[in-house]
């Protein structure tokens, strides 16, 4: 029992420092696309979302994954570090949303 519950953290911490990492990479890949929109590469900037977006799926599958865990009962308590994980992943969502809006606002300045 012990061991189970055990490998139930390990498996909880591991999910954890998934969704920060990669929420992290796609906030930061989010941050390029905006750039490369405001110097006119358009091309390096939807493909640089796309990148994000992907990463951020990643993010959310281990986000999924949790919460399969907890309706199982395997996932008992809540860290402070299962909480921040949640505000990384919430922060690169907007993040990722919100660069859709500054490429399509680059894009049209640009065109200027």
């Amino acid at each position: 029992m012990e061991e189970t519950v055990t490998k139930n953290k390990e498996k909880n911490l591991q999910l954890v420092m998934s969704i920060i990492v990669d929420a992290g990479n796609a906030k930061a890949l989010a941050v390029k696309a905006i750039k490369e929109a405001k110097i006119g590469n358009q091309d390096t900037a939807q493909a640089t979302l796309r990148k994000a977006r992907d990463v951020l799926t990643d993010a959310h599958n281990a986000q999924t994954e949790m919460l399969m865990q907890e309706a199982q009962e395997n996932y008992d308590v809540v860290t402070l570090l299962t909480v921040h994980s949640q505000e990384h992943l919430m922060t690169a969502i907007t993040y990722c949303d919100l660069a859709t809006d500054f490429i399509d606002i680059y894009n049209k300045l640009n065109k200027f």
